[in-house]
């Protein structure tokens, strides 16, 4: 019978007084949250990069009206 694989790890070494302990999430025991896995889903691939270009030209065009904007009423004649 083997041993389940744990999240843990703990090693000790020989020559150092410290010792290293590293915890790591294994894919079986825990699920992803809904925002790990939504922000993993928009942020890789091809959707990725989608969402980065339309969120730059989303921004692009804010900035644009805004400086549009604040020129009018700042450059406007009285």
């Amino acid at each position: 019978m083997q041993p389940q694989e744990s999240g843990v790890h703990y090693s000790r070494w020989e020559d150092s007084s410290r010792d290293e302990v590293s915890m790591a999430a294994t894919s079986g025991t825990e699920e992803a949250s809904c925002c790990d896995r939504t922000s993993r889903k928009l942020c890789t691939g091809k959707l990725g990069v989608a969402v980065k270009v339309l969120g730059g030209v989303a921004l692009f065009w804010v900035v644009f009206i805004l400086g549009y904007v604040t020129g009018y009423y700042v450059h406007k004649c009285k």
